[in-house]
């Protein structure tokens, strides 16, 4: 062979090679780190809300911490069945988020069929903040604790009457189940949200309301209204003075509403659990929490499978309280 043939057969030998190579690469390639591209955040309830709050505020650190954009969409309707129907339906390939509520734990007893299963369909990513809930009560009515309260109930059996901010809601629930653990006879009006119930309180139309803590917080330091007890384990860090129904002799008393985060079912677990560690460094940073807590709710991050429990468990507390107050969804 020729010493330019020869060189010539290296030359082809060599493109061949690269040539393969070049066609191997995409085999081989690595895809591009989780996120890559924007997130989508669907909220079933309207803009201003505490849980948009809660959803707006940890997407916008997660984006930061992601480098990607989060949108927030809010699709309101239904008592927030619209949403969670939308996000069910969502692909589960890490770039959607739900941000659930108290709602979604209460409405399979409230309402069947759902078109969602909100443990089936979502996998849980973390428990996002809680709004505490406050018995708060008109300042003619002559109780200054729940004690006194449920005498006097006792007394005056069917007598006095609590409202909330309507039917099959959080507040209303509360109010039910303070009726079941305390034996007594609170009859229940429902308003279309918490500020008519509010105001009928002030007028004294109704002698008591669990409140939200946003609503209830400015007519207390008002003196408007006087607070008997928080529904949530601990004192509230909104309401420090005011105790909690554990500690007012219902220790078995725990209402409060809440939200947190899901993503649609298929969404693959290691990024669950980026998700879940992350909106946790989110909830933890000072800024977010005090847009929290000036929207009166307190974080309260944890694991996708602690999640997990505390979601039935919720599920299973609020539909023995629907079943007993025989509730029904407006």
């Amino acid at each position: 062979m020729r010493h330019d043939q020869e060189i010539d057969r290296r030359r082809l030998l060599a493109l061949g090679s690269a040539g393969l190579a070049g066609w191997s690469l995409p085999a081989h390639a690595q895809p591009a780190p989780w996120p890559n591209r924007g997130l989508r955040f669907v909220v079933p309830f309207p803009a201003g809300g505490p849980v948009d709050t809660t959803g707006r505020a940890v997407a916008q650190k997660v984006g930061e911490m992601w480098g990607q954009p989060v949108v927030v969409d809010n699709r309101a309707g239904a008592g927030g069945i619209v949403g969670a129907d939308i996000a069910a339906k969502l692909p589960g390939d890490g770039y959607n988020v739900f941000v659930c509520s108290i709602h979604h734990s209460v409405l399979p007893a409230l309402k069947s069929p759902l078109p969602y299963d909100i443990e089936r369909d979502f996998a849980p990513v973390t428990f996002g903040a809680i709004f505490p809930i406050v018995l708060v009560a008109h300042p003619s009515l002559p109780v200054k604790n729940v004690a006194e309260l449920i005498a006097l109930d006792k007394r005056t059996p069917g007598k006095l009457s609590f409202g909330s901010a309507g039917n099959g809601g959080g507040t209303h629930l509360a109010g039910e189940l303070f009726n079941m653990k305390a034996g007594t006879t609170l009859q229940h009006v429902p308003y279309k949200g918490s500020a008519p119930a509010m105001t009928d309180l002030l007028g004294n139309q109704v002698q008591l309301m669990f409140s939200d803590a946003p609503t209830a917080l400015p007519q207390l330091r008002a003196g408007k209204v006087k607070a008997l007890a928080v529904g949530s384990v601990q004192r509230s860090a909104l309401l420090p003075e005011v105790p909690t129904m554990a500690e007012e002799g219902l220790p078995d008393y725990e209402a409060y509403s809440w939200a947190a985060f899901v993503a649609p079912r298929g969404t693959p677990p290691e990024i669950v659990q980026k998700m879940s560690a992350d909106m946790g460094r989110a909830m933890a940073d000072p800024a977010v929490r005090q847009r929290l807590y000036d929207a009166g709710a307190e974080a309260r991050p944890n694991t996708p499978a602690e999640f997990q429990r505390q979601l039935h468990g919720e599920i299973v507390k609020w539909a023995a309280v629907v079943k007993a107050g025989n509730i029904k969804m407006d």
